[in-house]
């Protein structure tokens, strides 16, 4: 059963409820994750996305913080969301699809602005988060599997806009870095946009702070879809949207997609 899987951190789902018909109008992506929805799961507008042609979704939501959810056209049913560092927040679920894929929408926790633990705790927070997540891949070994979302972290010199200035910068340390190759590792999981796009500067994200965004072009490469093993070769035609960064209102990130042959 082929599919195309989208993820995009909306940055509010009920502020960018427009947005999110816009791109399923327009994209018709099978399957759209979203993270940093902000919003209690009774708050989202479902009925909205149900009417759009997406009336199957798994959800974690909070107030005004953090937030998962997968909009699927294909028939899906929840499997399970977990709740890494124990911190208490709405950052991941998981759904399996009818094809028996399943997906898991992850929402890593940005990290704050020192990359240092001993004086910033949401940089420890999202290091031990990473932690967990490398040990639960480890006794969960993910088979016909995708991982998506916004991990906060761009780990490649050229997913960033320039690697040397960045490297004090939370996101692009090289301890965050090895965190997430170590999560990536312990699951044997595929990035499948970097095996698509194996060369050349890519970004996801642009900061709200650059007045010309598109031009100044200081991106980074924070979103990602990554594959089990197994199915790794079933992946394809990865692109990130970078369009839907210019739309009015927009997220400071753009949808990342993949197509899967099934």
């Amino acid at each position: 059963m082929p599919f195309t899987l989208a993820t995009w951190n909306i940055n509010s789902v009920r502020l960018r409820e427009a947005l999110v018909l816009k791109l399923l109008s327009e994209e018709g992506p099978d399957v759209l994750c979203l993270q940093e929805c902000k919003s209690p799961v009774d708050k989202m507008p479902l009925e909205a996305f149900a009417d759009a042609g997406y009336g199957h979704v798994v959800a974690r939501g909070q107030k005004g913080y953090n937030g998962v959810a997968i909009l699927s056209k294909i028939p899906m049913v929840e499997a399970g969301s977990q709740d890494f560092a124990a911190l208490g927040h709405a950052r991941h679920i998981a759904g399996t699809l009818e094809n028996g894929v399943t997906v898991h929408n992850f929402y890593v926790p940005a990290g704050g602005d020192v990359a240092d633990r001993t004086v910033n705790e949401k940089f420890g927070q999202k290091l031990d988060y990473l932690t967990d997540m490398r040990d639960w891949f480890r006794e969960n070994r993910p088979e016909k599997s995708i991982l998506v979302g916004d991990l906060n972290i761009a780990p490649r010199e050229d997913d960033v806009w320039d690697h040397k200035k960045l490297l004090k910068v939370v996101s692009h340390t090289p301890i965050e870095v090895e965190h997430l190759a170590d999560a990536q590792d312990a699951g044997g999981w595929v990035d499948v946009t970097r095996r698509d796009v194996p060369e050349g500067r890519l970004y996801s994200w642009w900061s709200y702070r650059a007045k010309d965004w598109d031009a100044a072009d200081k991106g980074r490469r924070l979103d990602h879809i990554w594959a089990s093993a197994d199915i790794q070769d079933a992946g394809h035609s990865s692109r990130i949207m970078r369009s839907a960064r210019g739309w009015e209102k927009p997220s400071d990130h753009a949808p990342v997609f993949a197509s899967f042959d099934l």
